[in-house]
């Protein structure tokens, strides 16, 4: 049996390779993959070697639904047919002797995993293709949980990507009083779907300009900021957003390069920092998708490309070109 897989070398060519599957060891599962998720931010600032998890060549994506199309003779909590939600593949690969450094590897026709890794039931209810995008949306609940965000607190979140989106929602679903900053009015436009309840369009806005449109929702600033750009000098535009002695959160991943910032500022307001990191393995992925079947967070509204697996390669070589720049949510058909 042959594996379709997307890779990206270290010219950033991508294409689609196939690969063989292998026996099954006890424990193993094969999936079907029927949907993978895009992560932009993540997955591209691997692909531009922002952040390394080994040598090119790479296969990148870390969510995806699929069936389970086989199980090693020891399995239990799976059986052929059940759908699932996953976070990696560990089917091996290989071209012209060059090992592929698998980044997680969903991006494939099927995925090799066993039954203790990262790997459950979908929950009923779910549509599969807004189910593979589970992850950004579980990483934001994971951090709003870290930062403990309680009813009526003002929060801030500065960039509302797909994660800070994702943290939106799960604190708007707590009482939070939210308020959306990005300079894309598109992504503030379905912050408000998502239940912003204030919006701030950042675009021209000097930082005391910005950090004052906060103070008139509330005097002195939010209780919560969570910065997630991911761009290092954005933290000095975030942190005066803040109250004194609020709680500051490092939403964005920064790269593997030193971060500075100016440290009076979060130093004189006595911020307490937090830096979440991953998306709260089982619960928050579980509670995630609970809500988007129940319609608690319409998470559908943030897939703007929807793309068959013989076009991968050109989606993610025009994102990569920054050729599509109204792209939001993507996500992958594979079967």
């Amino acid at each position: 049996m042959k594996s379709s897989a997307l890779i990206c070398t270290a010219q950033q060519q991508f294409s689609l390779q196939e690969f063989d599957v292998p026996r099954l060891a006890p424990k193993d599962l094969l999936v079907r993959c029927a949907w993978s998720g895009v992560s932009v931010g993540t997955e591209f600032a691997v692909i531009r070697n922002k952040i390394s998890y080994g040598p090119y060549p790479i296969s990148t994506g870390y969510q995806a639904v699929g069936y389970v199309e086989d199980t090693g003779a020891a399995v239990s909590k799976f059986a052929v047919g059940d759908k699932v939600y996953y976070r990696r593949s560990f089917l091996p690969m290989a071209i012209d002797g060059q090992s592929v450094t698998i980044c997680s590897g969903t991006h494939s026709t099927y995925a090799l995993t066993s039954e203790d890794a990262e790997v459950e039931h979908l929950p009923e209810g779910v549509d599969e293709a807004t189910a593979s995008l589970f992850v950004m949306p579980a990483v934001g609940y994971n951090a709003v949980d870290m930062a403990g965000v309680q009813m009526g607190d003002v929060v801030a979140f500065h960039a509302v990507g797909l994660i800070g989106l994702g943290a939106l929602a799960a604190a708007r679903l707590r009482g939070a009083v939210t308020i959306a900053i990005d300079l894309d009015p598109r992504r503030l436009d379905l912050a408000s779907e998502m239940g912003a309840a204030h919006t701030i369009n950042a675009s021209g806005l000097a930082p005391d300009e910005l950090a004052a449109r906060v103070q008139e929702i509330q005097p002195g600033g939010a209780d919560v900021v969570f910065e997630g750009s991911g761009v290092p000098s954005c933290l000095d535009l975030a942190f005066p957003l803040a109250r004194l002695r609020g709680k500051f959160v490092f939403l964005g991943h920064y790269g593997k390069e030193p971060v500075s910032f100016n440290y009076l500022v979060p130093h004189g307001k006595q911020l307490t920092a937090f830096f979440p990191c991953n998306d709260g393995l089982a619960p928050c992925r579980e509670a995630v998708l609970q809500n988007i079947a129940s319609g608690a967070i319409p998470w559908e509204k943030t897939i703007t490309h929807r793309v068959d697996a013989s076009e991968a390669p050109e989606l993610y070589a025009k994102t990569n070109r920054d050729e599509l720049p109204e792209l939001y949510g993507a996500v992958i058909r594979w079967s």
